[in-house]
C-alpha cells in the first residue's frame, strides 16, 4: 500500500539509492524538496543535471574537471616528477587539505577488489603507467587505503611500475596525531614502528 502520492515515492526512493541515506532519511529530503519553493526545486534539479553533462575526468591525472586538465595539472607550479596515487577524487581534496603535498596526483577511481568484481581493467591504471612510461616522473606515492583492497592495489602497481625504473612508495601509518598507544590495534602499532623516522 502506497502511503504517498507515485510522484513523491518515486522522489523517496531515487534519494534512498544515494548512499548513507535510508528510508527515514529519504523521506525528509523529498518533504524538504516538495516544500521548496518552484525555482529553488528547479535550480537543484539543474544542478544536477548541469554536474551530470560538464563533470569530466581530467585528461591527464583522471581528477574530476569541468573541462580540460584540471586546476592542479594545469598548475606549472606544482612538481611534475612528484606523483600521488589515489583511489577516489575525494582522496586528492583530502591530501590537499594538508597542505604539504607539492606534486600531482592520478586518481584511480576504485581499488582493486575481487570479491566485488573490480579487476585492472575497470580502473585508470592504463593511463597511470603510460604517464609513468613517458618519463620525467622520479617517485610515485601510493596513497590508497590501508585495508586488503587498498593494499593489494597498491603492490600490484608497484609490481606494474618498477620497470619503469620510478621510486614506489607508500605513505606510511601508525598512531594518529593525539592518539593513545594502549588504544592501538597490533597492526597500527606495526606500521607505526615500521615507519618511524629519526629525530
Amino acid at each position: 500500500m502506497e502511503y504517498f502520492p507515485a510522484p513523491l515515492e518515486k522522489l523517496v526512493e531515487q534519494f534512498a539509492r544515494l548512499p548513507g541515506i535510508g528510508s527515514k532519511s529519504a523521506q525528509r529530503l523529498a518533504f524538504h524538496v516538495l516544500n521548496l519553493p518552484m525555482e529553488q526545486a528547479q535550480e537543484f534539479a539543474n544542478a544536477i543535471v548541469e554536474a551530470k553533462q560538464k563533470v569530466t575526468l581530467c585528461p591527464i591525472c583522471r581528477n574530476l574537471t569541468a573541462g580540460g586538465p584540471c586546476p592542479i595539472c594545469a598548475n606549472p607550479k606544482r612538481d611534475k616528477g612528484l606523483l600521488c596515487v589515489v583511489a577516489d577524487p575525494r582522496d586528492v581534496i583530502a591530501m590537499e587539505r594538508a597542505r604539504e603535498f607539492h606534486g600531482r596526483y592520478h586518481v584511480l577511481h576504485g581499488v582493486l577488489s575481487p570479491m566485488n568484481h573490480v579487476g585492472p581493467d575497470d580502473l585508470q591504471i592504463k593511463p597511470l603507467v603510460d604517464r609513468v612510461a613517458q618519463g620525467g616522473i622520479r617517485e610515485v606515492i601510493m596513497a590508497t587505503n590501508p585495508d586488503t583492497e587498498g593494499e593489494t592495489t597498491a603492490l600490484y602497481l608497484a609490481r606494474l611500475l618498477k620497470p619503469f625504473g620510478v621510486k614506489v612508495t607508500r605513505l606510511a601509518y601508525g598512531i594518529p596525531v593525539g592518539g593513545h598507544l594502549e588504544f592501538a590495534d597490533d597492526a597500527t602499532l606495526t606500521r607505526a614502528l615500521e615507519g618511524r623516522q629519526e629525530l
